[in-house]
């Protein structure tokens, strides 16, 4: 015969909700909802969480590569690069300036890293966006750091 489990939290039985195996204290949603309360809580704790397991699990990035190639992922990606143009009208501009110099020959982008030497493509870095032909070409990697 099973056993009939009690969610300590409302009170509802197995007979009428289901539980998770292993968990015999908290019916379902009451769990669900726990865990919702305890990452809004921790809301800092959890986004280092999420992005140190972004970087460290092979299995997690890619159910995000696979989604990003999605149309519901290349909605959200546009979404995304739209807010954030709305919100950093001052680098987005600096940007744009900074991509017709190069475009233009004005400004001319060096041919490796000058930090660690890396060949391959460069990023601009602005120390300040108000001198938008003044900046600093670095690989991914150092600029990611630089922003750190």
């Amino acid at each position: 015969m099973e056993k009939v489990l009690t969610c300590r939290l409302c009170g509802i039985t197995s007979k009428t909700a289901s539980f998770y195996k292993g968990v015999t204290s908290r019916c379902k949603e009451c769990h669900k909802r726990r865990a919702r309360e305890n990452r809004a809580l921790k809301a800092d704790y959890y986004r280092a969480y999420d992005a140190q397991r972004y970087q460290d699990d092979p299995r997690v990035r890619e159910r995000h590569l696979r989604y990003a190639k999605t149309e519901a992922g290349k909605e959200a990606k546009n979404r995304a690069r739209l807010k954030w143009q709305s919100m950093h009208s001052a680098e987005r501009a600096a940007h744009v300036i900074l991509g017709n110099a190069v475009r233009d020959g004005i400004v001319i982008k060096p041919t490796s890293c000058p930090k660690c030497g890396a060949v391959g493509r460069l990023e601009g870095h602005h120390h300040d966006y108000a001198k938008p032909l003044d900046v600093e070409w670095l690989c991914r990697k150092c600029h990611v750091a630089e922003h750190r």
